[in-house]
């Protein structure tokens, strides 16, 4: 019979059944980048049980000499604050009360894949970060200062951490991880990441876009640069360290170039299929010529 020839050739192709569900499932949902976002979670818990590389320092390096700052201008909660949780409320107050007319639906997939790149952004950069901080080891501005060497240390030659008489675990061996700087990646990836949805939502890089537009999509990364500068300020990082971290902070997926003319509209959800027009037959889909007289209706060949 037909359908239990068409059942049998699903069945073999691996269309029907469990497998084919699977694959309609990875290959038409965003399950896969959600798996891949708790991949790099794991990997970012990981890292963190990793102690980093120390590289050896010399005690007259003035370079790791500066003072060591105990209050930060930018702790690690109000980090946080700035880069998770204001882009993620603003992004979805944007999606669901400011942005254009759309359906419900259309808001709801921007609003999934606005969230969802924001997170692959800041946990992607977060694993890249820590993986180049824990491999360099480099010392930080601060480090003579966390470390507190004992007495009788040469300081006209290279010496490892062990000369170091610091109790803390975290203050000192923090030490070591000077380059890139965390916060800079981190604030770049949230802040920053947010201002490439407004250049997109407000277009302000097609031609023609007034300046106001370009104005209040920078706001984020204005933010982003102040939490950048600040990190050398308090003597934990250098300009080498915050302008690599501001560099790999810098992801975007799941929308078009920004300079394209529908920027503020994301790609097409995965689910999204162009179903075939089966009004006609197999043999009625190939091209005929004009001049092809209809054999079926009697016509004669000339």
């Amino acid at each position: 019979m037909p359908g239990s020839a068409t059942a049998k050739a699903r069945y073999h192709d691996g269309s029907g059944g469990a497998v084919g569900t699977f694959r309609r499932l990875w290959q038409k949902s965003y399950v896969p980048d959600w798996i891949g976002l708790f991949m790099i979670v794991l990997e970012n818990l990981a890292i963190v049980f990793l102690e980093p590389f120390k590289r050896m320092f010399s005690l007259d390096d003035l370079s790791i000499q500066f003072p060591h700052a105990e209050i930060e201008r930018v702790p690690v909660p109000l980090l946080l604050v700035y880069t998770v949780a204001f882009p993620a409320i603003f992004i979805t107050i944007y999606t669901l009360l400011i942005a254009p007319k759309k359906s419900g639906t259309a808001r709801l997939h921007q609003l999934h894949v606005g969230l969802l790149g924001l997170a692959i952004s800041l946990m992607l950069t977060t694993f890249i970060t820590d993986l180049i901080k824990n491999g360099v080891g480099r010392p930080r501005p601060d480090l003579i200062a966390r470390c507190k060497p004992k007495e009788g240390t040469p300081k006209h030659e290279l010496v490892g951490w062990e000369v170091c008489t610091e109790t803390d675990h975290h203050t000192l061996h923090d030490g070591f991880r000077s380059f890139p700087s965390g916060h800079s990646s981190f604030s770049w990836s949230g802040l920053g990441y947010l201002s490439l949805f407004l250049f997109g939502q407000l277009r302000a890089l097609r031609p023609g876009s007034d300046l106001t537009k370009f104005v209040i999509a920078a706001l984020p990364a204005l933010g982003a640069l102040l939490i950048t500068i600040s990190r050398t300020e308090d003597y934990r990082h250098d300009v080498y360290d915050v302008s690599t971290g501001s560099l790999i902070g810098m992801v975007r997926r799941y929308f078009p170039p920004l300079t394209v003319q529908a920027c503020d509209e994301p790609f097409a959800s995965r689910d999204q299929e162009i179903k075939p027009d089966n009004s006609r037959g197999d043999f009625e889909m190939l091209p005929t010529r004009v001049d092809s007289p209809d054999l079926e209706a009697g016509e004669r060949r000339v």
